[in-house]
């Protein structure tokens, strides 16, 4: 039976939304967006593509799959679907990561999912957000394989993208601790916890800059953001060491804004439809 991606329509009455961010959200359609991506693997810039969909939703509180039919116990959550796609000499690369980030006013994603194909294998990882933070992850590399572990709650990196879109003043800034992206903690084959960072806030020309810097394990992200609402991504630079052992050195991933389109695009699967990916400047 397929489903398609309906907004929410309740929001809880303890929290706050303006009517601008409902006017814009709660409207029926997602917010898709189209990047021209430079991905640092094995130590060079490969070319891709990246595509960044915004959709509000309601959520199952105890499940935490999105509820087909209307309830008061929904959680009402702004959900992020990010995809990157681009190729390592013959082979191809596909990730997707997925955020949904409560709307009742808690801190951190029910739940966020990564997975990564290629030639080799496939990868993926979830976390649901209960007492502390419930780890699966699944490998094909030795040493990782099947894993199931919790983690104590933290800031998730993950959810920078969606709290910049709700508030963009609510990013963390100062010293703290984050869980990096889910990608980049499977990329890199490091252990998932929370390591020391820093984050600002500063400006550049016409657009805003949140940066978050990891000096343990040498990454950098910073987002670049329209000042106003609805706080539109722009572009935005990974700077970490790409490549292994002695073939490592500091590289900086982009991604550079292509074309955007607001949409009900789960009810774009006509063939006639195609013609949109061409408004979406997708490959």
């Amino acid at each position: 039976m397929l489903f398609s991606c309906k907004d929410s329509e309740e929001i809880p009455k303890d929290f706050k939304l303006t009517e601008e961010f409902k006017d814009y959200w709660f409207s029926g359609e997602a917010e898709i967006t189209s990047y021209d991506l430079q991905q640092s693997r094995y130590g060079e810039n490969r070319e891709g593509e990246t595509v960044m969909i915004f959709v509000t939703e309601d959520f199952l509180a105890e499940e935490q799959v999105k509820a087909n039919s209307g309830s008061a116990s929904n959680i009402p959550v702004l959900k992020l679907n990010a995809t990157k796609n681009f190729v390592t000499g013959i082979y191809p690369y596909s990730i997707m990561q997925s955020d949904f980030f409560p709307l009742n006013g808690e801190e951190n994603a029910i739940k966020i999912s990564t997975s990564i194909q290629e030639w080799c294998g496939q990868v993926y990882m979830q976390l649901n957000n209960r007492s502390n933070y419930k780890i699966s992850s699944h490998s094909y590399f030795e040493g990782e394989a099947d894993q199931d572990f919790t983690v104590p709650k933290a800031h998730l990196e993950n959810d920078l993208w969606l709290k910049l879109r709700i508030a963009a003043d609510s990013l963390p800034v100062g010293d703290f601790k984050m869980i990096p992206a889910f990608e980049f903690l499977r990329l890199k084959h490091i252990p998932v916890q929370a390591y020391d960072a820093f984050g600002e806030y500063y400006s550049e020309d016409s657009l805003n800059i949140y940066q978050v810097e990891y000096s343990e394990i040498k990454r950098k992200l910073k987002i670049f953001y329209r000042p106003y609402f609805p706080f539109t991504i722009e572009k935005w630079e990974e700077s970490y060491e790409s490549g292994f052992g002695e073939n490592a050195k500091m590289m900086t991933s982009t991604g550079v804004k292509k074309a955007r389109l607001k949409i009900d695009y789960w009810n774009k699967n006509a063939k006639i439809d195609i013609s949109l990916r061409d408004q979406l400047k997708l490959k």
